[in-house]
């Protein structure tokens, strides 16, 4: 056996604890404790543009915090020449059991913080999310079934261990699904069976369909927007 590969059987994986910051923007209401949304963008996109997002579609009196992704990366410009950018996203392929961790002690926090400041009422918090955030959101959803009042799927998928994981249980909260059918990345195909499936779950379910690709389309926010009143009140 030659230096190099004995050097390389011997080699030990460790780890380090380090620490990290998350970023959020808030939109508060006057009237306060306030029904609360909590907006997670998709892969790329970061706060601001999900706070956009959750402003044209949540109704009036609502909470908004917008929580920007843990990990960074570099963008294209937007024409040649121009400053790099930055997107955001929510995990990694190399132990993505620890991205899904701390998504979930990021809200659990994040909850925790607004409602002891008196800007949320805790029994009316609701969770949105696009694409990528959206299976994310899920298995908090159903891993912490009695902190929510509704959970919100933009263009995105469930849990891929949706059948087979046990930290999931039954919640009482309501759920809202939609989807394009002009999706590539979640096409109807993809997509039919999943108010079945949530429903193994969760009772109250509702699945709606749009003339969309991936994509937040006028009538969705309509959608939301109506169905967040209903079941704040």
């Amino acid at each position: 056996m030659s230096e190099p590969e004995a050097r390389q059987n011997i080699a030990v994986e460790r780890n380090l604890r380090a620490e990290t910051q998350l970023y959020y923007d808030l939109h508060k209401p006057v009237v306060q404790p306030a029904p609360l949304l909590i907006a997670l963008h998709g892969y790329g996109a970061n706060k601001r543009q999900m706070m956009r997002e959750a402003l044209a579609l949540v109704p009036e009196g609502f909470a908004i915090a917008s929580l920007q992704g843990l990990q960074q990366h570099m963008k294209e410009p937007k024409e040649p020449g121009g400053p790099l950018r930055f997107g955001f996203g929510w995990l990694t392929n190399f132990h993505p059991e620890e991205s899904v961790a701390i998504h979930h002690q990021a809200l659990l926090d994040l909850m925790q913080t607004l409602v002891s400041e008196g800007v949320a009422d805790p029994k009316r918090i609701f969770l949105l999310g696009f694409s990528q955030s959206c299976a994310l959101n899920y298995r908090f959803a159903f891993t912490h079934p009695d902190h929510l009042r509704g959970v919100v799927g933009i263009c995105g998928g469930l849990p891929g261990d949706w059948e087979t994981s046990e930290h999931y249980q039954p919640t009482k909260s309501a759920v809202l699904h939609l989807a394009g059918t002009g999706d590539e990345f979640y096409p109807p195909s993809r997509v039919a069976d999943y108010e079945e499936r949530l429903r193994l779950r969760a009772q109250n379910v509702e699945f709606k369909s749009y003339d969309a690709a991936h994509e937040m389309v006028p009538s969705m926010r309509e959608d939301v927007s109506a169905w967040l009143n209903k079941h704040a009140e």
